[in-house]
């Protein structure tokens, strides 16, 4: 990081620029914002404008399990980014591993989840308005967890290698940055397919 010295009358205050890693992630989620602030409008807009079945009442069912699983890991990844400036690696793998086992069950029982409505229920993306925004917002949504968990799993392996350090913390932080994001989003999902849409 660069230090700028600010002289002031009565003292010098040193300004550090911001990481240019956080900047970068810091507009990429103002972009996917913005992306899911479209998706989640198109959900609400068409809400009860299907002329066929199924409805989300008939076939969606809260996934409250999936939930606090997404939600727990962003105390797990908050954990693993404390370990990581502190130096303590064996502690950051185990909480990143915990992050990505969270994770995956997430996404588990995402896929449970459409394999009942597809197969079961019969709601595709093409049978109805409902069906075309469902699997648009939360299959948006599925995709970013996937990326996360890509991007995750990475490090760990890295952290597995002995590759990972304290000197890495900033760029962890930005990989965190991203899937506090994610979680954040799942809440905005959540509200609006689980409870205000059914």
């Amino acid at each position: 990081m660069s230090t700028v010295p600010i002289k002031h009358p009565e003292n010098t205050i040193e300004w550090h620029l911001p990481s240019k890693r956080r900047v970068g992630m810091s507009a990429l989620i103002t972009g996917e914002s913005a992306i899911f602030t479209i998706f989640v409008v198109a959900y609400v807009f068409y809400i009860g404008k299907s002329l066929t079945g199924p409805t989300p009442a008939q076939v969606l069912e809260v996934p409250i399990l999936s939930t606090i699983c997404l939600l727990s890991s962003s105390l797990t990844i908050r954990r693993a980014e404390k370990a990581i400036e502190d130096e303590r690696v064996a502690s950051f793998t185990l909480w990143l591993a915990a992050t990505i086992a969270l994770a995956a069950a997430f996404l588990t029982e995402t896929a449970l989840e459409w394999k009942k409505l597809i197969f079961h229920d019969g709601l595709t993306i093409s049978t109805n308005l409902f069906g075309t925004t469902f699997y648009s917002l939360v299959g948006l949504h599925a995709t970013h967890v996937v990326v996360g968990l890509f991007l995750l799993t990475t490090t760990l392996l890295f952290s597995l290698f002995g590759w990972v350090d304290s000197r890495h913390s900033d760029r962890f932080g930005v990989i965190a940055l991203y899937w506090h994001f994610v979680d954040a989003v799942w809440v905005v999902v959540f509200t609006v397919v689980y409870l205000i849409g059914r």
